[in-house]
C-alpha cells in the first residue's frame, strides 16, 4: 500500500531546496515508499524492558576533559578569511525572505 505520491516527494524536494526532473521522482516515489514501510515495520518491534542507548555498543570515557588553552587572536582568526569588514566574516546572504 504505497502512503507517499509524487506530489509529496515534490513537496518534500522543495522544502530540502531541491529541484527533480519527472524521471528524478519517478524513480524516488516507490524508494521512499519502501524506507517508510521499513520504518512502520520498525514501530512493530516489541521494546518492552530495553533500555534506551546512544551507541550499538556501550562506550565509556569518549570525550576528553576541557582543556584551557590560547585562542587566536582576531586578526589571526581573520587572516584567511575571503572577505572581512570591521573585524567581522562576510558571507554571503542564503536565506530568502
Amino acid at each position: 500500500m504505497s502512503e507517499i505520491d509524487s506530489k509529496t516527494v515534490l513537496r518534500c524536494a522543495e522544502l530540502a531546496r531541491l529541484e527533480l526532473s519527472e524521471e528524478e521522482v519517478e524513480e524516488f516515489t516507490p524508494q521512499i515508499d519502501k524506507i517508510l514501510e521499513f520504518a512502520r515495520q520498525l514501530s512493530e518491534v516489541d521494546t518492552e524492558g530495553v533500555e534506551p542507548m546512544l551507541f550499538a555498543v556501550r562506550q565509556s570515557n569518549v570525550f576528553r576533559e576541557d582543556e584551557v588553552s590560547a585562542s587566536l587572536t582576531q586578526e589571526e582568526a581573520l587572516s584567511n578569511a575571503s572577505s572581512a569588514k570591521d573585524g567581522f566574516f562576510l558571507v554571503p546572504k542564503v536565506v530568502d525572505n
